[in-house]
């Protein structure tokens, strides 16, 4: 089980420190301020304020809100070079080389990330939290959600409805919506492959 978890853990190919300077960049090439953005997205000045600094980085939520407000899609947030999904397109995200988006709860290798436009936003993710007390609020977001357990075992906390324990190759779909977070049962960091879906 350990090596399953060694082999599927993300990759650090990116950092707090290099995101947070490249929405500062976006927003320094816009002559937005950090009001204009947080105005945009919703989030507050001292939130995008230290972000952009790489003190701290977003839950999903604001992280998706971000890029909306951006006007970017969640792929050219890490990779300038992003070039937008057209009939037969095709892109290959080798092990090792997708980046990280880190946050206090989860570890997500964002693959596909050099391909924006995409209705599917794909991760492979490492569940850090162990209890519900870990997160702030639930998160919830626009869109659709499928996760499946890698390894590990997953509880599925959902707003006014009974938790949901998943294990390993046990999957869940569901409206992104409805308040959701998701904590690894067991005492190893749970490993999920997820899959949102964003309307446009």
């Amino acid at each position: 089980m350990q090596k399953i978890l060694n082999d599927l853990e993300p990759s650090p190919t990116a950092t707090e420190t290099s995101l947070g300077a490249r929405v500062r960049q976006i927003r320094k090439t816009r002559k937005w301020t950090l009001k204009e953005l947080s105005d945009r997205t919703g989030l507050a000045i001292s939130t995008i304020s230290k972000m952009e600094r790489g003190e701290i980085s977003l839950t999903y939520d604001r992280f998706m809100r971000l890029a909306q407000g951006l006007g970017l899609d969640v792929g050219e947030l890490f990779d300038a070079e992003a070039e937008g999904f057209a009939h037969g397109t095709i892109t290959v995200t080798r092990a090792g080389e997708a980046p990280i988006h880190r946050s206090a709860t989860y570890d997500y290798d964002m693959l596909a990330s050099d391909v924006s436009g995409k209705h599917m936003v794909p991760m492979v993710g490492r569940i850090k939290a162990h209890s519900f007390a870990a997160f702030e609020d639930f998160i919830s977001h626009p869109g659709e959600e499928f996760i499946y357990v890698l390894a590990g075992e997953v509880t599925v906390f959902l707003k006014g409805r009974d938790a949901i324990t998943l294990g390993r190759g046990d999957s869940i779909y569901f409206d992104s919506g409805i308040g959701h977070a998701y904590v690894s049962a067991g005492d190893q960091d749970a490993m999920v492959l997820g899959v949102c879906w964003k309307p446009t």
